[in-house]
């Protein structure tokens, strides 16, 4: 379990309230109130990883903020850098949890994936984070923690500045519904990265996403369906059970009814289990209401499962099957396969060991 403190914690406060906590704190201290923008400025402006970092301070005051607050700064455990450059970073939290972010590099940004949560309790058949098991949430502090680490790396290796940011990480966004909330107002006000440049991806949440759309920012929301009907995306999606596809879609009218908020389906193509041309007219039909965009992902190797990604051709008609019913649609290029930091593989070092609705897939070849 996570250790539990009563001092605020700097990375993963709102900025307003980081602010006021610090101003109350160098009042009380006889300190004068210019210290609060010095403070600020290092850990926003120049990305400062530790207390230590804030040299505008005296010494004896950076023991005083200490003492006062926390500053979440994970261990990085590792990178491994893939041949196309996408890198992946294992991050160790104070407790000893490991997590994982990764940097993907494209040819006008850099988008950050990053996690939410040490592992994840959705069980998605086709996915190693589900696998590993749900340990427990992120605080906000250590969500935002990946951003300032991957970017301090970033800069330090030539890959430029970090342009958009991805929940597509360990773990459901939705289900660690306060702590993500504060991560986006931190990383939106606080670092600059625009609202409509942060995506937020869900299984379908159905409270979370009425959640999300009563935010005045326009963050972005990516719905991974996989399916366009019940029966086949329970067996894939097991959450489809509590939040079936009817529920998902009303939810989905009210996020978009909030204004200005770009929706986005992800959709796994597994060979012989989800690629069947029918269910591209299923999928263009939803994807037309909304105006979405699909992005057709083939599936990433899992040790043990025994599947494989839709051969290109099938891909190809698949995708043109969407554009002729009207659905826009793109098939994404796998990055990071070689070093498991692709769609569905990551899974922070833990033990993958399939859940029983594989099973029952495996058999029946859906």
């Amino acid at each position: 379990m996570i250790t539990t403190t009563h001092r605020p914690d700097l990375i993963g406060l709102p900025p307003d309230r980081a602010r006021g906590e610090l101003l109350a704190h160098f009042r009380r201290r006889g300190v004068a109130p210019y210290r609060v923008g010095q403070t600020l400025a290092r850990i926003y402006d120049k990305v400062a990883l530790s207390v230590d970092e804030i040299t505008e301070l005296p010494i004896a005051e950076r023991r005083a903020l200490l003492d006062a607050f926390s500053f979440t700064s994970p261990k990085l455990a590792r990178v491994q850098v893939s041949t196309d450059r996408t890198a992946k970073h294992l991050w160790r939290m104070a407790d000893g949890e490991l997590i994982e972010s990764v940097l993907i590099p494209g040819t006008d940004r850099l988008t950050l994936c990053i996690s939410s949560q040490a592992g994840c309790a959705m069980a998605c058949t086709f996915c190693a984070t589900g696998w590993s098991g749900y340990r427990r949430n992120l605080t906000a502090g250590e969500i935002v923690a990946q951003y300032r680490g991957a970017r301090r790396w970033a800069e330090a290796e030539g890959y430029g500045p970090i342009t958009n940011i991805v929940y597509m990480g360990l773990g459901e966004p939705l289900m660690n519904l306060g702590p993500v909330i504060n991560s986006l107002t931190v990383l939106n006000a606080a670092y600059g990265v625009g609202a409509r440049r942060i995506t937020v991806s869900t299984v379908g949440i159905v409270p979370g996403i009425d959640a999300l759309a009563e935010r005045p920012e326009q963050f972005k929301l990516a719905v991974s369906l996989h399916a366009p009907d019940h029966e086949l995306r329970q067996r894939l999606v097991p959450v489809e059970k509590k939040y079936p596809i009817p529920a998902l879609l009303e939810s989905l009218r009210r996020f978009e009814a909030a204004g200005g908020r770009r929706i986005t389906f992800e959709y796994v193509m597994i060979d012989d289990v989800n690629d069947d041309l029918e269910l591209a007219d299923g999928l263009a039909a939803i994807a037309r209401e909304f105006h979405a965009h699909v992005n057709l992902i083939p599936f990433n190797p899992v040790p043990g499962t025994g599947w494989s990604a839709s051969p290109p051709g099938r891909l190809r008609q698949f995708a043109d099957r969407l554009e002729s019913r009207g659905a826009n649609a793109t098939v994404r290029s796998p990055r990071g396969q070689d070093i498991a930091a692709a769609c569905g593989q990551l899974a922070a070092e833990h033990e993958l060991k399939p859940p029983k609705p594989f099973v029952q897939l495996v058999n029946r070849r859906v």
